[in-house]
């Protein structure tokens, strides 16, 4: 079993975020992606299902930049001080 490195920006996010990475890995073609062993795949194929939800969270970011909500997308990710990345 995997363990959970990944401190989440926004607490509460994580089943949204699980949600999007079985809809991703749906869309890849990867139905059953829920049930799967992650590390009996290939790290290409978890790859692609973590490129693609970043994909798609850049899409959205840009999508509401576009229709003025500058303030939602600068505020809902304080910035990293530079030398703490990981911490």
């Amino acid at each position: 079993m995997g363990r959970e490195t990944n401190v989440k920006i926004v607490p509460g996010a994580k089943q949204a975020l699980d949600r999007m990475k079985y809809e991703v890995a749906n869309e890849l073609g990867l139905g059953n992606y829920q049930q799967i062993d992650k590390g009996d795949l290939p790290s290409r194929v978890n790859g692609k299902v973590g490129g693609n939800m970043v994909r798609k969270m850049i899409a959205f970011a840009e999508n509401a930049l576009m229709q003025g909500q500058q303030g939602q997308v600068t505020q809902s990710a304080p910035p990293e001080p530079f030398g703490t990345q990981g911490q």
